[in-house]
């Protein structure tokens, strides 16, 4: 299982540029030095664009044909796709499709990120994505996504018998990539990971958008759901405290959100969750009196309560939304 926090450096939009998937990440070297390349299955590659920065490739194109050029991509097991350029004017889809194209070249990859770009490259809620299902056709060997954006995502059902992580790090995710999700055959994913967002960045996600997911019938594996993120966090606990795959789950991530009272009571008077190793609820609206309930209930559990929010306020807020 991973595991992902805030980071004071870079808030929850992480660059991924020190560690991805176990491994050192590592860069191309800049456009015309030589320099000794590392074996290219110790590392993961991170290729990025910026207009900005004269010493990395000025677009994604340039980038990626210098990695095939320089780089036996067919040991490369990781890969941290960072921003291209314009990603917030600019979809994501003529990316997508480079890469998907090239997936005879990436024989061994394992774990991709699509999208690690930090907020002083473009907010969450304004990275452009698009379909990404080529991703996982062209790609059946896949065991770890990772995707940061909401807007423009789309997805449809597939079945992938490999991938094990599946994150969707987002400010505002379509209902419709939720109710894709849910219909896709994971026989193996045994992490998933959604941050629902806030209505106003595209997050129209309802209770009812989950049932596929929370039914469990298509995801044998699961052993880590988080449902984070929501401005109807105590709507999601609530269903979550009532749903099949609570009793096979190992962690539960309710954090990042508007969780208040409300949806607490929810949890405590549904299911037992005492089997459970983790309960993560930071970033919430917990009164006092509701922690010392919470956490009394559930002695063997490592419940966390961290970045309380003030309760005396009419205006709540969710961790990542622009």
């Amino acid at each position: 299982m991973i595991e992902i926090e805030y980071d004071p450096r870079h808030g929850y939009q992480r660059r991924y540029d020190e560690t991805y998937a176990g491994l050192p990440v590592t860069h191309l070297p800049d456009s015309g030095e030589e320099e000794p390349l590392p074996d290219p299955g110790s590392v993961a590659w991170r290729l990025t664009a910026s207009e900005w920065d004269d010493t990395a490739d000025s677009t994604m194109a340039e980038c990626f044909d210098r990695f095939l050029g320089l780089v036996d991509t067919a040991k490369v097991t990781a890969l941290v796709i960072g921003g291209w350029e314009d990603s917030y004017e600019t979809p994501s889809d003529t990316l997508v499709s480079r890469l998907a194209e090239s997936a005879g070249r990436l024989p061994e990859l394992r774990s991709l990120f699509f999208g690690a770009i930090s907020s002083e490259e473009a907010e969450i809620s304004w990275i452009q994505q698009s379909d990404i299902t080529p991703l996982l056709t062209a790609f059946p060997r896949l065991e770890r996504l990772e995707v940061r954006g909401g807007s423009g995502l789309r997805l449809n059902p597939v079945r992938h018998d490999a991938l094990r992580i599946l994150r969707v790090e987002t400010g505002g995710l379509p209902g419709e990539v939720v109710r894709a999700i849910g219909a896709c055959d994971l026989p193996a994913l045994e992490h998933l990971e959604l941050w629902l967002g806030v209505e106003n960045y595209g997050g129209d996600t309802t209770t009812p958008d989950l049932g596929p997911i929370l039914t469990g019938e298509r995801l044998p594996s699961l052993r880590h759901l988080g449902l984070q993120d929501s401005e109807i966090q105590d709507d999601v606990a609530a269903a979550v405290a009532a749903a099949p795959i609570v009793a096979r789950l190992e962690s539960l991530n309710l954090s990042m959100g508007v969780l208040t009272d409300t949806g607490a009571e929810a949890l405590l008077s549904g299911q037992p969750l005492t089997h459970l190793r983790r309960l993560d609820l930071h970033h919430h609206f917990l009164t006092d009196a509701m922690m010392k309930r919470v956490t009394a209930a559930l002695p063997g559990v490592e419940v966390v309560l961290s970045d309380r929010q003030r309760t005396d306020r009419d205006w709540r807020y969710v961790a990542v939304s622009e």
